[in-house]
């Protein structure tokens, strides 16, 4: 009796193969697209790209430098959003450390106390919403919503009334050393604020790869059920996972303060909405279980290349509209895709 001649699976093993590919890499191709695309545009005639198209030394460390802060948001939000939580107050969390930073700072408090200081401000408020979450059982959106206008407000109060931020005059003047974090270079040009974005982000990165944070936390958002029942303490994970964005609103506060050389307690207003955008356009479920570390840094430097390009290419009331477009153009790539990755 003769034995059955299996099917060729060849066609559709390489499909798969390609879908998965593209699933696992399109970001990256974005990224050179969106770069391509500024670079051959006419860039020589505007101001800021005065010393040549949008590939040259200056253009790329002033999109690096203005992108410390988003950087530094980017990889702690996506590991939350991963675990299938989310936090609203980020922006708010990050203008109230920038108030904090900058009032110790004008009021003689030395560099390395005022940043330890507006760190662990941060990590109470990541505490916070970690509490309001996973102790009193708030949803999300709502306990974060609540800590939005809480956290806005204590940062409006802190400024004196008739005052916009706290800044020099009034007979007080911020350090010369203030500035330094987020805007004078240190290394290749770049200031501290970027480099310890980068080191945030890959030490995130390890976390999500090495770590039982990482799996646990994809473990919560993938299936909390089944997670709570092969023994995974879930409440704790979300909780830390509060505390590590609490830390990077803090540290994206510091370098907004630094750069602006003031602290205002409205700096922070939308970055919710834009990290959301980078964790989503990076390829993060926004139902939880899957998402990347390292793909949001990357959706990260597209935001930011493209609002820089945006300024001088296009009138301001067609900025958003163009950023909006091509997230949504890079968002359906990514959910057409992934959706084949999983049915091949």
């Amino acid at each position: 009796m003769s034995q059955p001649t299996a099917i060729s699976q060849g066609p559709t093993d390489r499909n798969g193969r390609i879908a998965r590919f593209l699933r696992d890499y399109y970001i990256y191709f974005v990224f050179v697209a969106v770069i391509a695309v500024l670079s051959v545009a006419n860039l020589d005639q505007f101001t800021l790209f005065e010393r040549g198209n949008f590939l040259n030394k200056y253009n790329i460390i002033n999109i690096l430098r203005v992108s410390a802060p988003l950087i530094t948001l980017a990889g702690a939000f996506t590991l939350l959003m991963v675990s299938g939580y989310i936090d609203l107050s980020v922006g708010s969390a990050m203008s109230l450390s920038a108030v904090v930073y900058a009032l110790l700072a004008i009021n003689g408090v030395p560099f390395l106390p005022a940043f330890v200081a507006t760190v662990a401000v941060g990590v109470v408020l990541g505490t916070i919403n970690g509490f309001l979450v996973v102790r009193l059982k708030i949803t999300p959106v709502i306990a974060t919503l609540i800590t939005l206008s809480l956290y806005k407000g204590i940062a409006l109060l802190l400024v004196q009334d008739g005052v916009s931020a706290i800044k020099s005059g009034g007979g007080l003047k911020m350090p010369a050393w203030f500035n330094d974090y987020g805007r004078e270079g240190v290394l290749l040009s770049l200031p501290m604020a970027f480099w310890v974005a980068i080191l945030v982000t890959l030490v995130l990165i390890i976390v999500q790869k090495r770590t039982l944070i990482g799996k646990y936390a994809a473990a919560t958002g993938g299936n909390p059920t089944a997670a709570k029942l092969s023994g995974i303490k879930t409440g704790k994970i979300v909780w830390v996972l509060y505390g590590i964005v609490g830390v990077t609103a803090a540290l994206a506060g510091i370098a907004r303060s630094s750069f602006m050389s003031l602290g205002d307690p409205l700096s922070g207003d939308g970055m919710e909405l834009t990290v959301i955008l980078v964790v989503l356009l990076g390829g993060t479920a926004f139902s939880g279980g899957e998402g990347r570390v390292s793909k949001s840094f990357v959706a990260a430097l597209i935001i930011m290349s493209l609002t820089v390009g945006m300024l001088t290419l296009v009138p301001a009331y067609y900025q958003t509209l163009v950023i909006g477009s091509a997230l949504l153009l890079a968002a359906a790539s990514n959910h057409i895709v992934s959706k084949k990755g999983k049915s091949s």
